[in-house]
C-alpha cells in the first residue's frame, strides 16, 4: 500500500463546498441543474448542488426537468442557454454525458468523460475552455500521479477560481503528494553543490539555509559546545591546554575577539554602547549597570529585580544569589568604581548561571523568544545580537568544533550530540518542525506585509532565494530544473491549504533528518475558525504521514470531537504494537494536560484497514454529511 495522496481529507472538504462557497457564474460555464418554479417573463429558479438562484431562459422549460445549462450572459442577470434536453431519471450518466459532448462539439474521449462525470458529481460549473485545457492534463499524465489526483487538482482550480495554467496545476499536484520531498532537496543539494557559474555569496547562503534545514538541532549542539568551552574557561582545575583550545575554538567562531586571552576572556573593556529601553538580553543588564550614572542607583536596583524575577531561564535558587548580589551593591557607596566592580560580578554569576542551565532548558525561550545561548552571547559579545546572527555563530562553531583535530574538542562534540538525542521529547519535535518550516520560508510572502517581520530573516529562508537563483542567467539547465521543481512543492503547500467558510485545511511537508535518519513528513490539518478568525481547538482532523527508514510507510489519524481525541497509527508492521502499548499513558497524561480527553489508540496494518464512517470535523449536530476514509 502507497499513501500517494491526501484525498481522505480533500474528499471530506469537497462535499462540504458547496454549502460554504457562494455559486458565482461565468459567462461560457456549463453544469448540470434542475428547474425548481418557474416565473413570468421566462425567469426561474434553478438549483445546482444545495444551491438555488433566478435565472432567465432563453426558451419555456418545465419544472422539475434536470437539463445542462450554460451562461449566456451574466449582467445585469444570469442568462442560461439549455445544452441538452431534459435528462429522463432513466437516462444513464453515460448518456448523458454524450448527450453534453455532443451539443458542446467537445472530443467524446475517456479522459473528457472523466471530466464531466466528476463535475457533475461535484455539481460544479465549468467552461469548455476549461474542459479543453484539462482533458490535455489528464492525457500527459505521468506514472507517478493517478487520475483522481489529477481530478482533485483540477477541481480545486475551479473551485477557486485559480488560473487554469501548468505552474498552478503542478504545484496543486506537488502539494496533494505526501513523498519525495527529501529526495527533491537531494538532488537540489547535489546540482547546487556541483554548480561552477553561481556567484559564490549566493551559493553559500543557499548551502547554509539547506544545511540548516538538514540539521534542525544543530544549533541547540553549538549551544551546549558553547556552554562546555565556557565552563573549560571558568574551571580553575582545568588545564592550560584545555582552556586554550576552548577559548581557540570560540575564536574561530568569532565569539570571542581575536586578542582574548586567558586573563581578559570576558573583560568588560570593549563594551560597546546599546541603546535599549527595556531590558531583555542579559549583555543589556551588563552594560546598564555600567552606563548608569551614580545618581541613578534607585531606577537601576529596581530595573534589575524586574529583570531578574522575570527571567524564566533562571532557577530560583539563582535569582536569589543575583537578588543577594544586588541588594549588597545598592548597600556601598555609589561610585563609577563599585558599579563597574558590580557589573563584573553580575556578568560572571550571569554566565555561570546560564552555562549550568544549558542542557535542561536546551528547547525553552523565555518571554522574549530568547534561549539560553542567546543571553550567553550577548554577555561574551557585549552587544545586542539578533537570533539570525547567534544561529550563525553556533554554526560556524559546529563547523569548526566538528573539523577539529584536538580530541577534547571531538569529545565535547560527541557529549553534545548524545545529549542533545536523550533531550528529544515533544518539545524538540515541536522545535525541530518550526526550524524547518521558518527556514523554508513557505509562506514568506505573507509575511512580507507585517510591519513587525524580520526582513533579514526572511531574505535568508530558502524559498526567496531560489526566487533568486531562478533570476541568474548562467545556471544549468538541470539546477533550474531542480531549483523549479522545489519552488512547486513548495508553491502547491500553499495552494493545496486553503479554507471553505469557516472551514480550514493546512498542508505541510517536511524534510526532516535526524542524527542520521533521514524522513519525509505530511502533516494535513483540517478544522474550523471561531467567529474571531482564532482555530477552533476543539474539533479537528490530523493526518501525518511519515516516510521512515526503519517503520517505513506510517499514517497516523488523529480525529479530536468536543476535545475527545482518537488515535489510529496505519503500519505493515505489527511489532509495533508492544512498543506503542508504553507511549498510551504518557500520551493520556499529556493530552490531559492541555485538557483533552483520549478516547483510544488504534494500530491497525493497511490492507486491514476498513472503510469508516468519518464525522466532519464541527459540531455534530450540523448538518454535514461524513466521508468514507480508506487509507
Amino acid at each position: 500500500m502507497t499513501a500517494t495522496s491526501l484525498n481522505p481529507i480533500q474528499m471530506q472538504q469537497a462535499t462540504l463546498t458547496s454549502a460554504n462557497q457562494p455559486l458565482t457564474l461565468k459567462q461560457g460555464q456549463v453544469f448540470q441543474g434542475t428547474i425548481k418554479q418557474l416565473y413570468p417573463d421566462q425567469m426561474a429558479e434553478i438549483q445546482v448542488g444545495h444551491q438555488k438562484f433566478i435565472a432567465k431562459l432563453e426558451v419555456p422549460l418545465k419544472a422539475g426537468d434536470a437539463h445542462f445549462f450554460q451562461v449566456t450572459g451574466t449582467s445585469p442577470q444570469t442568462e442560461l442557454k439549455v445544452v441538452t434536453g431534459p435528462m429522463e431519471q432513466t437516462a444513464s450518466q453515460s448518456q448523458q454525458i454524450n448527450q453534453l459532448l455532443e451539443s458542446m462539439n467537445l472530443p467524446k474521449t475517456a479522459e473528457m468523460q472523466q471530466l464531466l462525470s466528476h463535475f457533475m458529481k461535484a455539481q460544479l460549473p465549468i467552461s469548455k475552455e476549461q474542459l479543453v485545457q484539462a482533458e490535455m492534463w489528464l492525457k500527459a499524465l505521468p506514472d507517478d500521479v493517478t487520475k483522481m489526483d489529477a481530478l482533485q487538482a483540477i477541481q480545486k482550480m475551479v473551485e477557486f477560481k485559480m488560473p487554469m495554467t501548468n505552474d498552478v496545476f503542478q504545484a496543486l499536484i506537488s502539494g496533494q503528494k505526501t513523498s519525495g520531498m527529501v529526495s527533491v532537496m537531494e538532488n537540489f543539494t547535489q546540482l547546487l553543490t556541483n554548480e561552477i557559474a553561481l556567484p559564490e555569496n549566493l551559493k553559500q547562503s543557499l548551502m547554509q539555509q539547506i544545511q540548516s534545514i538538514a540539521k534542525p538541532f544543530e544549533v541547540e549542539t553549538g549551544s551546549l559546545v558553547l556552554s562546555k568551552s565556557i565552563q573549560i574557561l571558568m574551571n580553575n582545575a582545568a588545564s592550560m591546554s584545555e582552556k586554550i583550545q576552548a577559548m581557540n575554538i570560540l575564536k574561530e567562531a568569532g565569539i570571542l575577539p581575536q586578542q582574548a586571552t586567558l586573563q581578559n576572556w570576558s573583560s568588560l573593556s570593549d563594551v560597546k554602547s546599546i541603546q535599549s529601553n527595556q531590558l531583555q538580553q542579559a549583555g543589556e543588564v551588563i552594560h546598564t549597570i555600567l552606563s548608569t550614572k551614580p545618581n541613578n542607583i534607585n531606577d537601576l536596583v529596581g530595573q534589575l529585580k524586574s529583570w531578574t524575577a522575570n527571567q524564566s531561564l533562571l532557577t530560583d535558587g539563582q535569582k536569589q544569589s543575583l537578588n543577594q548580589l544586588i541588594v549588597r551593591f545598592n548597600q556601598l557607596p555609589a561610585t563609577k568604581q563599585t558599579l563597574e566592580i558590580f557589573a563584573k560580578q553580575m556578568q560572571e554569576q550571569l554566565i555561570k548561571a546560564f552555562v549550568e542551565n544549558s542542557s535542561e532548558r536546551l528547547f525553552t525561550q523565555d518571554a522574549n523568544a530568547l534561549s539560553v545561548k542567546d543571553h550567553l552571547l550577548s554577555l561574551l559579545k557585549h552587544e545586542v545580537t539578533t537570533p539570525l546572527q547567534n544561529e550563525a555563530f553556533m554554526r560556524s562553531l559546529m563547523k569548526n568544533s566538528v573539523e577539529s583535530s584536538q580530541s577534547m574538542i571531538q569529545q565535547i562534540v560527541t557529549q553534545a550530540d548524545a545529549h542533545v538525542q536523550n533531550s528529544m521529547d515533544s518539545k524538540a519535535m515541536e522545535h525541530a518542525l518550526k526550524t524547518v518550516l521558518k527556514n523554508l520560508g513557505v509562506s514568506y510572502e505573507a509575511t512580507l506585509g507585517n510591519k513587525s517581520a524580520d526582513l533579514q530573516q526572511i531574505a535568508h529562508q530558502l524559498k526567496p532565494q531560489l526566487h533568486t537563483l531562478l533570476l541568474e542567467t548562467h545556471i544549468s539547465p538541470q539546477l533550474k530544473e531542480a531549483t523549479e521543481m522545489l519552488m512547486v512543492r513548495m508553491n502547491g503547500m500553499q495552494l493545496a491549504s486553503g479554507e471553505n467558510g469557516h472551514q480550514h485545511q493546512l498542508i505541510m511537508q517536511v524534510p526532516l533528518e535526524f542524527f542520521g535518519k533521514r524522513m519525509d513528513a505530511t502533516l494535513q490539518w483540517s478544522g474550523r475558525m471561531k467567529e474571531d478568525g482564532k482555530i477552533d481547538a476543539n474539533y479537528a482532523r490530523i493526518l501525518f504521514y511519515l516516510q521512515m527508514e526503519s517503520m517505513k510507510e506510517t499514517v497516523i489519524d488523529m480525529q479530536v470531537q468536543n476535545r475527545v481525541v482518537s488515535v489510529t497509527v496505519f503500519n505493515e508492521n505489527d511489532d509495533i504494537i508492544p512498543l506503542a502499548e508504553p507511549l498510551k499513558a504518557a500520551l493520556k497524561i499529556g493530552l490531559a494536560e492541555k485538557e483533552y480527553q483520549l478516547s483510544g489508540v488504534f494500530i491497525k496494518q493497511f490492507e486491514k484497514a476498513q472503510p469508516a464512517k468519518t464525522t466532519p470535523v464541527v459540531e455534530q449536530q450540523e448538518e454535514h454529511s461524513g466521508v468514507d476514509f480508506r487509507v
